[in-house]
């Protein structure tokens, strides 16, 4: 259960910047609440979590002209967490593993 509620992290450049000051963005399930966050990212990392924060996406919805004609659609709701590591913890996004600084 923990390691399905984390989907992927989020690699841009803001994510990227807000990871200096122990912040880390993931894109988690939409019904994953921040207790159940919390509890993966230490499964998965073995680093302590001080806050998460939730952000809700809503899809957009679509249109494009096909030969078919107008085809309507809309983009997936998606659900980020940033998480706010206690002092000395970090983790290593692109080798997918935590570790405490000493």
């Amino acid at each position: 259960m923990t390691t399905t509620v984390i989907k992927r992290p989020i690699l841009t450049e803001k994510a990227n910047k807000v990871q200096e000051s122990r912040k880390y963005t993931f894109e988690v399930t939409p019904d994953a609440n921040k207790i159940q966050i919390k509890h993966a990212i230490k499964a998965l990392f073995g680093v302590e979590v001080d806050n998460v924060r939730t952000v809700v996406i809503r899809g957009k919805n679509k249109t494009r002209m096909t030969k078919r004609g107008l085809m309507r659609g809309h983009t997936p709701l998606r659900k980020k967490a940033i998480i706010t590591l206690k002092s000395g913890f970090t983790i290593d996004i692109v080798g997918g593993e935590g570790n405490v600084e000493e």
